[in-house]
């Protein structure tokens, strides 16, 4: 059987950062449990479905040339995923439009992969559950039922369960750095440096103070608040990324963090006006390759055109 054909669909989908990123001891099947406070913010990819013969993938956009257009993107395995649920052939062109940073912590792969789900479904006119897309979207990958949902929300599990969660606006500086980094070489280190240092690793539970001023929309209560146990882990790896952190910090940034696995640094500001100085502090000191400003939370994955 083969996909009903109809007329292109544009999906967005926006980036993460974590606002608390608690990180248990690995687990029997080398994940970790977690207690992830995501905000979406207001940097998004677009992935295009179109009718073809075949599954392919193309992508454009600032570092389109690091992003894999084989079966090993997201947005192909979303693709995947969901025509065998129905019993048809993924016979679609996933066009992705990229502007969230590559292997930069802010999910973007998984972004891609909510977004060619939802594409997909709608393409197709299966009018699947709710239920069922976020189904698949754990199966894709812990960050990918956040990146479909969106606004704020606390994951736990491997991060793939969630909760709503309640969330004023805040403001945001980005720093990108130059390459990325790998997730599970920065959780392995994360495991090295607590053994080494003879450290036992507890139970990662949410901070009922960072979920009060996240909701209260304080910068400067959010700010004293953040967390991200993997930061030690992403600088151990990337040792350039304290001196990104320290010029945001000098620039008047209320904190900074890296943004879950890194290695882009997420700078929490007041307003616009702060940010600006943010961004000129960072690109002043040459201590990343690009600076971006959002607000979140918004809204996860959403159809553009169809």
């Amino acid at each position: 059987m083969t996909a009903p054909a109809t007329r292109a669909v544009t999906v967005r989908v926006p980036a993460k950062v974590n606002v608390q990123l608690a990180v248990g001891a690995a687990r029997p099947d080398g994940f970790h449990d977690l207690a992830n406070v995501f905000l979406a913010v207001s940097l998004f990819d677009e992935v295009t479905a179109t009718p073809a013969e075949a599954l392919t993938v193309s992508c454009a956009g600032p570092d389109a040339d690091q992003v894999p257009l084989d079966r090993s993107n997201l947005a192909a395995r979303a693709a995947e995923l969901l025509a065998a649920r129905h019993g048809i052939e993924p016979a679609v062109h996933l066009h992705i439009a990229k502007n969230i940073p590559v292997a930069g912590g802010m999910a973007g792969g998984s972004a891609d992969g909510a977004a060619a789900l939802l594409a997909c479904d709608t393409l197709w006119g299966l009018d699947s559950p709710r239920e069922e897309l976020l189904d698949i979207c754990a199966e894709l990958g812990s960050d990918v039922p956040f990146s479909f949902v969106g606004g704020a929300a606390l994951g736990t599990g491997r991060g793939e369960l969630l909760v709503p969660v309640e969330a004023g606006t805040f403001h945001w500086v980005f720093a990108v750095a130059d390459g990325g980094l790998s997730t599970p070489a920065v959780f392995r280190e994360f495991d090295r440096l607590a053994e080494a240092e003879g450290r036992a690793v507890p139970e990662p539970v949410a901070s009922p103070v960072l979920l009060a001023a996240l909701a209260s929309g304080d910068a400067g209560a959010l700010g004293a608040s953040l967390t991200n146990d993997l930061q030690a882990a992403a600088v151990s790896l990337r040792p350039s990324l304290a001196a990104t952190l320290d010029a945001g910090l000098g620039g008047g940034a209320v904190a900074a963090l890296v943004s879950g696995s890194g290695p882009t640094t997420a700078f929490l500001v007041a307003d616009e006006v702060a940010a600006a100085k943010v961004v000129a502090a960072l690109e002043g000191a040459g201590v990343c390759r690009a600076t971006r400003v959002a607000v979140g939370p918004v809204p996860g994955a959403v159809v553009l055109s169809a």
